[in-house]
């Protein structure tokens, strides 16, 4: 399964450029799935949001998903696919606030769809399971780091409560809004205990890139100028799978930085996507 994921900065001008990058650039990766956060409505235009324009670009369904919604609009999450996801949920994470509520969306994606793609035939297409996909995006303040702990416990519980000794790998992607040494990706990475208790994913990047810094959050894309106060040249985007299987299954065959290129000098977004092939 080929993914994307994006934190697309809701509709910051040059709003068009920025749809246009993105979808020429998304078209040329062909993923099978593609997430994205800080998803919002397009001004004057009822029912249709930033990403339902991107899925149409790429020919894929969107689902979409309100994370938080105030006097002045709302922002969310959304997952495309190629098929329309076999299930979805929505789970509402601690430590909200009022403009600043964070959810974890979940899709069961078809992944016979991605298989069938590269001409396997129906019985061997992901083997007749379908994989979940979940996106996120966490707080993003310097000093959040507790509040985000509590966000990647209950992330970890909601995922764990899908999971059995047989079944597909999972995918947890999205904007972490913390470092590879930070508590909270640590405990995602089975490397420190929260909450009396721990677990493991992988971290797609590091998984081939162990010496490789993986910045989405860059000091060279002009785009992050507004919010330098947040610290730059940081990786705060991930793409996570869990353990490895026996068969191979969990495997990560490739995983890069996209999303850079520039337009006039501007970026589809003020932070960089993460491409990851994983193994179903």
């Amino acid at each position: 399964m080929k993914l994307v994921t994006l934190n697309f900065w809701g509709i910051e001008a040059p709003l068009d450029t920025r749809l246009r990058l993105a979808a020429r650039q998304l078209r040329a990766l062909d993923p099978d799935v593609v997430c994205l956060q800080e998803v919002r409505p397009l001004d004057g235009v009822a029912g249709k949001t930033t990403a339902d324009v991107l899925a149409a670009e790429l020919g894929m369904h969107a689902r979409y998903a309100v994370a938080v919604q105030w006097d002045a609009g709302q922002e969310g999450l959304a997952i495309l696919t190629r098929a329309p996801l076999a299930d979805s949920r929505v789970l509402a994470l601690p430590e909200p606030r009022p403009t600043e509520a964070r959810i974890l969306l979940s899709g069961l994606v078809d992944c016979s769809t991605a298989s069938l793609r590269d001409g396997a035939p129906p019985d061997k297409a992901g083997g007749g399971d379908g994989i979940w996909v979940h996106t996120t995006h966490l707080h993003y303040r310097l000093d959040d780091g507790v509040a985000r702990e509590q966000q990647v416990l209950a992330i970890d519980a909601a995922i764990r409560a899908l999971r059995t000794d047989t079944s597909p790998p999972q995918l947890l992607c999205g904007d972490f809004n913390a470092t590879p040494d930070a508590d909270e990706i640590r405990f995602l990475r089975g490397l420190t205990t929260l909450g009396g208790r721990r677990t493991h994913f992988q971290d797609a990047w590091l998984r081939l890139h162990p010496h490789d810094e993986g910045i989405t959050w860059s000091s060279e894309n002009e785009l992050t100028r507004p919010l330098r106060s947040l610290d730059l040249d940081r990786r705060i985007d991930y793409v996570f799978a869990t353990s490895r299987k026996k068969d191979g299954r969990g495997t990560i065959r490739d995983c890069r930085v996209v999303l850079v290129e520039r337009e006039a000098g501007i970026c589809a977004s003020d932070h960089y996507g993460v491409y990851a092939d994983v193994q179903t």
